[in-house]
């Protein structure tokens, strides 16, 4: 009985054996036939300007880390370490209007490589522009805050200009509007309620901001209320939860409010919410980008804030006291103005400097202006249409045009006396206003206009 025990236990071990080897070698027979995964590489345009473009490079199946070569016409134009499976590639010095042709290659074999890629820059916009000014007011301090261009035959600005009645006396009624028809300036009275949120009492109070959309959906702010025009004709107005420095929106149903105090508010087509921010800062302008991130930024005495707001959620991304000790390529100074039309970058302004931030950005940005004296000075504003068609306009009548390759500053329209804090653009026309000192009791509304 036990021989035959230890025969029986013997041979299940070897069919345990058996079974073992028939599963290690079906196992090998089917490596043996699966393929190898060869790594795979493609690249895509994600943006360009005349002298830049930004590529995505994705991989799959690629041991990482390793290191890639950037061809550009065939000749190896960078060299990237690479960690991450996708990656956003940026190539410099470019020319504008030119073609290229792109593609990626691993260090350490000829192959594989990526798809030709054919980027063509964008080519610079013209630096000539004629230029009209104008001066509105008769009495006491007149000025404008801000601008909006519909089309070169409509366009308004916001503030508040006080002239003389019939009988020769001082209006105290300010008209707080002024609309271009293709062939004069027109002054207008919005009316506001002289209190809210009460919504009561009437008169043409001082307005803050602008924003069109269009001809149909004209928003226009005076404290901490809206007034709405369709087709040059106020249709209502209402309180709002906050006080208005800046308006900007991406449609009739989704318009933003910043203001004093860290204030923001959005209107969603049905009412006004109230966002927390998070700071006390002064917000002082407001501008999305495509894919819904809006971006606020402001200043008080001695410090200043740069907002990010998605699905109605507020984030402080930078928040600095100032003045900073200067830093190349990080923000140095009070940030008063920004732009951006699309989803990678924004444009953020200072009084010194032009900054270019990716959209994650703490307080890093690429600095813009050129390395002079001569560029760098109280500026207020930032509006363009492009990376190639960008204008700064701010203290002492100074204004800027980036044309995707350069700079230029028109000293012709330079003046001690005159300051501008509020600017529209379109493809061949800014507008910027302001005022212009006459003496210490008398200001005048002014507004100069550019024409390629």
């Amino acid at each position: 009985m036990l021989l035959s025990k230890s025969n029986s236990i013997q041979s299940i071990s070897l069919l345990i054996l058996l079974l073992i080897l028939l599963l290690l070698s079906a196992q090998s027979c089917k490596q043996a036939t699966e393929p190898r995964l060869e790594p795979e590489l493609a690249l895509t345009l994600e943006d360009v300007s005349c002298t830049e473009a930004w590529m995505q490079l994705k991989t799959t199946n690629l041991q990482l880390p390793t290191t890639i070569n950037v061809l550009k016409n065939n000749t190896v134009t960078q060299t990237f370490s690479l960690s991450t499976h996708d990656t956003l590639l940026y190539i410099d010095s470019l020319l504008p209007n030119q073609t290229y042709k792109f593609k990626v290659v691993l260090t350490n074999t000829p192959q594989p490589t990526t798809n030709e890629l054919s980027i063509t820059t964008m080519d610079t916009t013209s630096h000539e522009f004629s230029w009209q000014s104008w001066e509105f007011g008769e009495c006491g301090s007149s000025s404008l805050y801000d601008v909006a261009i519909i089309d070169e035959n409509n366009i308004w600005a916001v503030g508040e200009i006080y002239m003389r009645d019939s009988l020769g006396n001082c209006d105290p009624n300010a008209y707080n509007a002024v609309h271009w028809d293709g062939t004069k300036w027109e002054l207008k009275r919005i009316m506001f309620y002289t209190f809210c949120p009460q919504s009561t009492g009437n008169g043409s109070y001082p307005a803050t901001s602008i924003f069109a959309l269009d001809n149909e959906n004209i928003v226009i702010s005076s404290t901490s209320q809206i007034a709405y025009l369709k087709n040059g004709v106020q249709i209502k107005r209402e309180c709002i939860p906050v006080s208005v420095n800046k308006l900007w929106g991406s449609s009739s149903s989704d318009l933003y409010a910043v203001g004093n105090n860290g204030n923001i508010a959005h209107w969603d087509g049905v009412s006004w919410r109230k966002i927390e921010s998070g700071t006390t800062i002064d917000l002082l302008d407001v501008w999305g980008s495509p894919n819904g991130t809006v971006w606020a930024c402001g200043e008080n005495i001695y410090k200043t804030v740069l907002v990010k707001i998605k699905n109605n959620l507020a984030n402080i991304v930078f928040e600095g006291t100032y003045p900073m000790q200067q830093v190349k390529n990080r923000f140095s100074d009070g940030l008063l103005s920004l732009w951006t039309n699309n989803k990678n970058f924004i444009y953020v302004l200072s009084p010194n400097n032009l900054y270019r931030c990716e959209n994650n950005t703490t307080g890093e940005g690429r600095e813009l202006y050129p390395y002079n004296d001569y560029f760098k000075g109280a500026y207020l504003r930032l509006r363009a249409t492009s990376i190639n068609n960008l204008f700064t306009s701010g203290n002492k009548s100074t204004i800027t045009h980036f044309n995707g390759f350069s700079w230029k500053i028109y000293d012709e329209l330079r003046n001690e006396d005159q300051l501008l804090v509020g600017s529209d653009v379109v493809d061949n026309l800014f507008v910027t206003v302001g005022e212009k000192y006459e003496n210490i009791f008398n200001y005048k509304g002014l507004i100069i206009v550019g024409k390629k």
